[in-house]
C-alpha cells in the first residue's frame, strides 16, 4: 500500500479535473483505486477554489443543472459534468436538497394550517358556549317574567 502525502494526492486530483476523463478511465491509467481517487476528490477538491465547489454556483444555477440534467443517461450526465466541472453526484444531492426543500416547507405550511385549524376550532367553541349561556339567560328571564308576571313598563 503505498503512502501520498498531501501535496501529491492534490496533484493527482488537478490533473484528474483537468485531464476531463471519467473516474474509472483516470483510476486505470494512475493505477490508484477509483474509491480512492474519489475520497480524495472529496477530502481535497473542497478545500480548493475549483470548479467542484458548490458555493460559487447559485441556487438559481443549480437548479438550472439539475433540470439540464434530469433527461440524461448516466454517461451524458458524466459528459455533461466534466464539461461543468463538477461530479454526477453533486448533482443528485442538489436534486435530493431541492425535492427536501420543498417538502419541508409543505411541512411547514401544514403544521402552520394545522395550528390555524386548531385555534379556530377553540374560538368557534367560545363562542358556542357564549351564545348557549346568552340564549338560557334570556330562556330564564322570560320564565321569571312569566312566573311573576311582571310586565315591562
Amino acid at each position: 500500500m503505498a503512502r501520498y502525502s498531501i501535496q501529491q494526492k492534490e496533484a493527482v486530483i488537478n490533473q484528474y479535473i483537468n485531464s476531463g476523463l471519467s473516474i474509472r478511465e483516470f483510476s486505470a491509467i494512475e493505477g490508484i483505486s477509483k474509491s480512492t481517487l474519489y475520497a480524495w476528490s472529496l477530502k481535497y477538491n473542497r478545500n480548493k477554489d475549483l470548479p467542484m465547489t458548490t458555493s460559487q454556483y447559485s441556487s438559481e444555477q443549480r437548479f438550472a443543472f439539475v433540470l439540464e440534467t434530469a433527461t440524461l443517461s448516466e454517461t451524458e450526465l458524466s459528459q455533461f459534468c466534466r464539461e461543468k466541472g463538477l461530479f454526477p453526484h453533486q448533482i443528485q444531492s442538489w436534486k435530493k436538497a431541492f425535492i427536501d426543500g420543498n417538502s419541508q416547507s409543505a411541512k411547514v405550511a401544514d403544521k402552520k394550517d394545522k395550528k390555524r385549524i386548531k385555534e379556530l376550532e377553540k374560538e368557534l367553541r367560545r363562542k358556542d358556549k357564549a351564545l348557549a349561556e346568552t340564549a338560557a339567560l334570556l330562556v330564564l328571564r322570560k320564565k321569571y317574567n312569566a312566573l311573576y308576571s311582571l310586565d315591562e313598563e
